[in-house]
């Protein structure tokens, strides 16, 4: 493709920013397969282990979560002393919406997990949604469910 075809029907056929990356490249005659864009089968296997034990962990300490916040809900025969402790409620209840909080925060990260383990499935996982460059394995290991490279992320962060 020369530069003196480009239109924007052309923009119409690019269904993804990743796409659009490599779309430019063309136009700028860059070669868009000189650098990997990429994982292999094999490194897909390697995040997709570990994001499936960090997702059984994940849900593991969900269900732990929850289960604590019934215990707290369910107060047994502690109601029928008659003597009111206003102190001990308000510590409780402070303790209750912390631990909501918690089991929140817990949800989403299994949400974003969750997310990743598709990316892998369709073959996008590692690559990052603003540059269309791969994450390095490194980040990907620490942050398994990130979809940004560390430049984009400081660039947003700005």
């Amino acid at each position: 493709m020369k530069r003196a075809d480009f239109s924007l029907r052309h923009l119409k056929t690019i269904p993804y920013s990743i796409n659009l990356v490599n779309f430019v490249k063309q136009l700028l005659c860059i070669d868009p397969m000189s650098e990997k864009q990429r994982y292999t089968e094999e490194e897909l296997k390697e995040f997709e282990e570990l994001l499936g034990a960090k997702l059984d962990k994940a849900h593991k300490e969900l269900d732990y979560i929850r289960e604590t916040l019934m215990r707290r809900n369910h107060q047994g025969t502690d109601n029928t002393a008659g003597n009111v402790k206003v102190l001990e409620d308000g510590a409780e209840t402070a303790e209750k919406e912390n631990l909501s909080q918690l089991a929140a925060r817990q949800q989403k990260f299994i949400l974003q997990m969750e997310a990743a383990m598709v990316r892998i499935k369709n073959g996008t996982y590692g690559v990052c949604i603003d540059t269309g460059k791969l994450i390095p394995k490194e980040r990907l290991r620490a942050v398994p469910h990130t979809m940004h490279s560390i430049e984009a992320k400081l660039a947003r962060d700005k």
